[in-house]
């Protein structure tokens, strides 16, 4: 198979229908790519929240160099990644760990980027919903429930995840830069006003990576970055894949590695590492703007904290299309219902991938209406801090699946150097390993909760239950269905075969009708 191969899908002709079975194929852009995996990582709200959680929950000043430190565990993560997305078609973690570690660990591996991915996405409501609810009260002295604006994101995300991708990309592109241009003025101006007179680059120091607490920061750290690795999920639908996909995973990590660590290295500069950890506790995600605003115009505050709630919402929308495309990819292998494999005519969007997706956001958003629960602190940070533990959990077995398919696939491993499919997956398997272990034993930090608070586990345990679940259903499809066991991370291919059972209405090869 030629990398990025994914085969035709087949000469059939039926009826007509409103409903084809493919993705809108080869429309999106590098630039596009580099959108839908920046924005899942949500650089403002990364910049404005998450440094700032970072440095009340760890007390440790050096998260700068923690971002920095992180970005380099996945940059040497994606080497192994982005060549084995060269081989493997849709699917990306699912199918990697599927291809790699074998079906039955690869259905378990479903199941938890299903609910990684969910997470994710219906946490960011409870901050898009608080945070715009917060800056409408304070500048403009307006009363709007935080659930009437969650929902209303809700409904232009449901509306938009049913249109081109290649629309969603260009919204997500204009979206990005406001937020990547505010977040640099901002970053500038603060590095422009040390406290005291002086910059101070101890925030900068590795030996801040091994002090107490060091193990939260990189997972606080880890959790900023979930997004990036998206890419491989548009692989069907990006332009020249095979260079599309590398390019723009590394794009993103480096793009995105710099912007976190200049920007919180500039609020470190601006408030003092002896004043940097209370005025992080007392502020919160107004750190940034109370750091910088003092010295620009009042327009640029009020332009920083729209494009702060534009951030959860790209970040929302971004996790919305990833999250539907794997409902499509288990639909299309029948391991879901044949029906969610289903895709507009006109928008080649995953119509039911993505209803199912919208369907999950709105009875969580009304569920915490209903009962009350805290949509910030409930929602929004344990919700989506539970989502970054599932990705990374994902992102270790992916490691150790890219060394195993290469050692299995000798054809293939051929094409690939000792680095990429041995040495880089492997050091990413412990170092992320590491990062993992650290995450569980420091769970109660991260959600600010007593060490023998049920929760801590609780939460956790939800990927075990998702896995275990993902394992027994592979097992009953091995005796039950072996034609549906057999396709498992081959996205609706038997292994060997070059083309996928149609569903839905198809004219011609390759081709939607």
């Amino acid at each position: 198979m030629q990398p990025y191969d994914l085969g035709a899908i087949g000469s059939v002709t039926r009826t007509p229908s409103k409903i084809t079975s493919d993705l809108d194929r080869r429309k999106l852009r590098l630039t596009s790519v580099v959108s839908l995996a920046t924005t899942g990582a949500a650089p403002l709200t990364v910049i404005g929240a998450g440094a700032t959680t970072a440095w009340v929950v760890s007390g440790v000043l050096g998260i700068p160099i923690a971002y920095g430190a992180v970005a380099i565990m996945l940059v040497v993560f994606s080497v192994g990644y982005t060549q084995m997305a060269r081989f493997v078609p849709r699917g990306a973690f699912y199918a990697f760990i599927a291809q790699g570690l074998g079906r039955v660990p690869g259905l378990g591996a479903a199941w938890v980027a299903v609910l990684a991915y969910n997470a994710m996405q219906v946490g960011l409501y409870g901050g898009l919903g608080v945070v715009t609810a917060d800056y409408l009260k304070t500048s403009w002295h307006v009363n709007v429930h935080w659930g009437l604006l969650a929902g209303a994101g809700w409904l232009v995300i449901t509306l938009l995840g049913l249109t081109r991708i290649k629309i969603v990309g260009q919204i997500l592109n204009v979206l990005l830069y406001g937020e990547i241009i505010i977040a640099l003025i901002f970053a500038v101006v603060m590095s422009m006003h040390p406290a005291g007179g002086r910059i101070e680059f101890g925030t900068l120091n590795p030996v801040n990576l091994f002090t107490a607490g060091a193990g939260a920061a990189l997972v606080t750290a880890v959790t900023g970055y979930v997004g990036f690795e998206a890419t491989a999920v548009y692989t069907p639908e990006a332009r020249q894949a095979d260079r599309t996909i590398p390019r723009a995973t590394f794009i993103t990590l480096g793009g995105v590695g710099l912007l976190y660590t200049f920007c919180s290295f500039a609020m470190a500069v601006a408030a003092g590492s002896r004043n940097l950890i209370q005025m992080a506790t007392d502020n919160s995600s107004e750190l940034i703007f109370v750091l910088a605003g003092g010295h620009l115009p009042g327009v640029f505050s009020h332009v920083g904290h729209i494009l702060f709630c534009t951030s959860l919402f790209a970040a929302a929308l971004a996790f919305h299309t990833t999250s539907a495309r794997y409902h499509y990819t288990l639909g299309r292998e029948r391991i879901l219902p044949r029906f969610m494999a289903r895709t507009g005519q006109h928008s080649n969007a995953p119509i039911w991938g993505s209803l199912t997706q919208s369907a999950i956001g709105i009875t969580v958003i009304v569920l915490f209406v209903v009962t009350g629960w805290d949509p910030l602190i409930n929602l929004f940070f344990w919700i989506t801090v539970l989502g970054g533990l599932g990705v990374l959990v994902l992102m270790v077995a992916a490691s150790l699946a890219v060394v195993c398919y290469f050692a299995r696939h000798k054809a293939v491993s051929a094409q690939v150097n000792l680095w990429q499919r041995v040495i880089a997956p492997t050091l990413s398997f412990l170092l992320l390993g590491w990062v993992l272990w650290q995450t569980i034993a420091q769970y109660n930090v991260l959600l600010g909760v007593d060490a023998h608070d049920k929760v801590r586990w609780i939460l956790p345990a939800l990927y075990a239950v998702a896995a275990i679940v993902g394992v027994i259903w592979a097992l009953i499809l091995r005796s039950a269905r072996p034609d549906v066991y057999d396709g498992i991370g081959h996205a609706g291919r038997r292994p060997g075969d070059e083309i996928a059972e149609p569903v839905g209405t198809l004219t011609q090869a390759g081709g939607a009708a």
